[in-house]
C-alpha cells in the first residue's frame, strides 16, 4: 500500500511537470511567432488584429507592448497594385499620402491633387512625391478615377512624382460584426475601421519613399509653397524630439511624421483598427512615443474644402480658421530672452507667446507701465512685426490700450539685459498690432522689442502670438 501511494504521487508530479513544460513551450512559441520579424506576414497581422481587437485600448496597459513594436520596424507583406506610375527612382524629401473612396455625394480628389501641384514651385516639385491610394472595392470606380487622374496629371506621373495604388480586398481583415464602441451604428464602425486599415496600408507603402511624410485627406486645399513652410518648421525644430508636427487642427489633415516611424504607425493602426477613429488613435500613438503635447503650427497649411463627408454623404462644413492661402510666409522669430513684470496666470508663461506652436501667454489684469519684453540674442534687422491678443473664447482678454516699441544699446548682465533707449512704432488697435517695412522706419539694429501697457485694464491679457520677420543679418 505504501508503494502504491508512492507511485501515485510520482505519477501526479510527472503529470504536473508535463503540463508546466507544455505551458512554457506554448508561451515561447507564441512569443517567437509574434516577435520574429522575418515571419511577420499578413496572416500574422490578421491574427494579431483579431486577438487585440477584443480589448479596449488602454495606453497604460499597452505602453510596454507598444514600445516592443520597435521590433516591428519591417514592412507588412502586402502586394500593391500600381494603377498609375512606377516605383520612385530616388528618395524624396516629403511624401504626401492620400486615401480615397467613392463618395455618395461630391468628389474632391482631383481638386486636391491639383492644389498640391499648383501650389508648389518647380523647385519644390523636385522634392515631393504624391501617393494616392484608391481604397474602394468597386473596380469600375477605381478604373474611372485612374483614367481621370492619368488624363489630368499625365506629366506628373511621367515625371515620377505621382503614383496611384490599390490594395486588393483579400488583404483586409474582417470588417463585419465588429465591436460597437461609443455606441456607433454598425455601418459607422465598419467605415471607420476600414479607414484605419486603408491608412495603415498607405503608410506601409510610403515608409521608404522620403525623409518625411504628411497625411492629407482627399478633400483638401493647400497653401502656396507649403513645402517651403514645412521645411522651415522642420529646420527650426532641429535637435528637439518630436513624433508628430501638425499643420492643421482638423482630423487627419496635415499631420507630419518622420518616415522611419511609419511602419510602427501602420502596425499600430492595424492592431487597433476597430477600436476608434484614426485621428483618436493618432493621439495615443504620439503619447506612447513620449510626445505628450500637441505641436501645432500656425497659420495652417491645409484647409478642408469638402462639403459632403465620405461617410454616407453627410454634410461636413468643418473649416480651419487658422488657414491662410499665402501661409508660406512663416515668421522667423529669432532666438531671444523673454520676460514680463505682469502677474502670470498658472503656467501660461512669457515664452508661450513667442512660440509658433498653438499656445499663449496669459497675465492677470495689467496696469499702466507693465510690459512684455523681448531681448534678441543678436542685433537684427526686422521687416515685419505682428502681435495678436485674445482668443476666440476669451475675446475680451485683449490689450485694450498699448504700444509696441523697439530698442537699442543693451545694458546689464545676461539674465537681466535690457535696452536703454526705445522707439515707439505704433499703438494697438482692437487688441492687435501689425507693421511692415520696419527696416526702412528704424535706422538702428534692433536689440529689444517690448509691448507696453499704456492704460490699466480690469480684464486679463492674453498675448496669443508674437511674430517677427527679419530681413538681412546686420553687419557685426
Amino acid at each position: 500500500r505504501h508503494n502504491l501511494k508512492y507511485f501515485d504521487k510520482m505519477r501526479c508530479l510527472r503529470k504536473r511537470s508535463a503540463v508546466s513544460f507544455l505551458g512554457i513551450l506554448v508561451v515561447c512559441l507564441l512569443f517567437m511567432n509574434l516577435y520574429t520579424e522575418d515571419g511577420y506576414v499578413l496572416e500574422g497581422d490578421k491574427q494579431l488584429i483579431r486577438e487585440t481587437a477584443t480589448h479596449q485600448l488602454n495606453p497604460e496597459r499597452y505602453v510596454h507592448s507598444f514600445k516592443d513594436l520597435s521590433n516591428f520596424s519591417g514592412s507588412i507583406n502586402i502586394s500593391y497594385r500600381y494603377l498609375a506610375g512606377t516605383p520612385l527612382p530616388r528618395k524624396r524629401y516629403l511624401t504626401i499620402g492620400l486615401s480615397s473612396v467613392k463618395r455618395k455625394k461630391g468628389n474632391y480628389l482631383l481638386e486636391t491633387i491639383k492644389s498640391i501641384f499648383e501650389q508648389s514651385s518647380y523647385e519644390e516639385l523636385k522634392e515631393i512625391a504624391v501617393v494616392v491610394q484608391l481604397a474602394d472595392f468597386d473596380s469600375a470606380w477605381c478604373e474611372g478615377m485612374v483614367q481621370d487622374i492619368s488624363q489630368k496629371f499625365a506629366h506628373h506621373i511621367i515625371a515620377g512624382r505621382l503614383i496611384v495604388i490599390h490594395v486588393p480586398e483579400d488583404y483586409y481583415p474582417v470588417l463585419d460584426g465588429l465591436k460597437r464602441n461609443y455606441n456607433d451604428p454598425e455601418d459607422r464602425v465598419k467605415f471607420r475601421s476600414k479607414q484605419n486599415v486603408d491608412y495603415a496600408f498607405l503608410l506601409n507603402f510610403c515608409a521608404n519613399l522620403s525623409d518625411y511624410y504628411v497625411m492629407l485627406e482627399d478633400d483638401v486645399r493647400c497653401s502656396k509653397n507649403f513645402l517651403t513652410a514645412v521645411k522651415k518648421v522642420i529646420t527650426s525644430r532641429e535637435g528637439s524630439y518630436w513624433v508628430t508636427l501638425e499643420f492643421s487642427k482638423l482630423g487627419y489633415i496635415g499631420k507630419l511624421y518622420h518616415s522611419h516611424d511609419l511602419p510602427r504607425l501602420a502596425h499600430f493602426l492595424l492592431m487597433f483598427y476597430q477600436e476608434m477613429p484614426c485621428d483618436w488613435l493618432l493621439i495615443h500613438f504620439r503619447g506612447l512615443l513620449a510626445q505628450k503635447e500637441v505641436i501645432r503650427f500656425k497659420p495652417s497649411l491645409f484647409q478642408h474644402m469638402g462639403y459632403y463627408s465620405s461617410y454616407k454623404g453627410a454634410e461636413n462644413k468643418l473649416k480651419d480658421d487658422d488657414f491662410e492661402e499665402e501661409s508660406f510666409d512663416i515668421p522667423d522669430n529669432p532666438p531671444a530672452n523673454l520676460h514680463t513684470n505682469m502677474n502670470v496666470f498658472e503656467n501660461y508663461e512669457a515664452s508661450k507667446a513667442y512660440s509658433s506652436i498653438d499656445e499663449y501667454f496669459w497675465g492677470k489684469a495689467p496696469s499702466t507701465g507693465d510690459f512684455y519684453g523681448i531681448v534678441f540674442e543678436k542685433p537684427i534687422k526686422i521687416s515685419k512685426i505682428k502681435v495678436v491678443t485674445g482668443t476666440e473664447d476669451r475675446q475680451n482678454d485683449i490689450l485694450h490700450h498699448g504700444a509696441l516699441e523697439v530698442g537699442e544699446k543693451i545694458v546689464g548682465s545676461k539674465k537681466g539685459r535690457q535696452c536703454t533707449t526705445y522707439l515707439r512704432l505704433g499703438e494697438f488697435k482692437n487688441g492687435n498690432f501689425e507693421i511692415t517695412d520696419v527696416e526702412h522706419k528704424v535706422l538702428f539694429d534692433i536689440n529689444c522689442m517690448r509691448i507696453l501697457v499704456t492704460k490699466s485694464q480690469k480684464e486679463w491679457l492674453i498675448i496669443r502670438s508674437i511674430s517677427v520677420w527679419t530681413s538681412q543679418t546686420p553687419n557685426q
